[in-house]
């Protein structure tokens, strides 16, 4: 802040005006970089897409723990894990795995909360694209929603559909006092 802005004010209680002081005092309000905390446009809450990202990650390191990683192994080329957040033509598959017999991909979509039909939409254009582009004549392709909770409208959506399921997460954090 510049010697003239920090002095223009006055004492307290007194009326002043700064307005000759504007651009100085919007360079100060103004963020010199923009903080990019999700660089993917769909997501309207940072937030949301953090704790998306940390399911994520734990999914992908307890993955053998979960009931999914008894099937299926996450996807690998050239045994490289390139599964998680598998690019396709209509956007990120946030883990993408091929059961371990090999007759059967399996998209996996995660939410932070509670889920609506939205994501059916979602899901059934990721299968479209694995089913086109990935899977072989012989393999079928499968979905898979995790969320916290299911609402009224994905339940109904879900009836009528027969190769997606959801899971609900559920977080269990304690302290033990030795």
């Amino acid at each position: 802040m510049s010697e003239q802005l920090k002095h223009s004010t006055g004492s307290i209680g007194t009326c002043c005006d700064i307005s000759q002081y504007a651009e100085e005092i919007e360079r100060l309000i103004t963020p010199k970089t923009n903080i990019v905390i999700c660089p993917n446009p769909e997501v309207k809450d940072a937030t949301e897409f953090a704790m998306e990202k940390h399911l994520e990650d734990f999914l992908i390191k307890n993955w053998a723990h979960t009931p999914l990683g008894k099937h299926f192994r996450i996807y690998e080329e050239d045994g490289e894990m390139i599964g998680q957040q598998y690019p396709s033509d209509t956007g990120s598959i946030d883990i993408l795995a091929k059961s371990k017999d090999g007759k059967t991909w399996l998209v996996i979509e995660l939410k932070k909360g509670r889920t609506s039909d939205v994501v059916v939409g979602q899901i059934q254009r990721y299968m479209g694209y694995v089913k086109e582009e990935l899977a072989e004549p012989n393999q079928q392709v499968k979905g898979v929603i995790i969320g916290l909770e299911a609402d009224n409208r994905l339940k109904r959506a879900l009836a009528v559909t027969t190769n997606i399921e959801f899971y609900a997460y559920h977080i269990d954090f304690k302290l033990n006092k030795i």
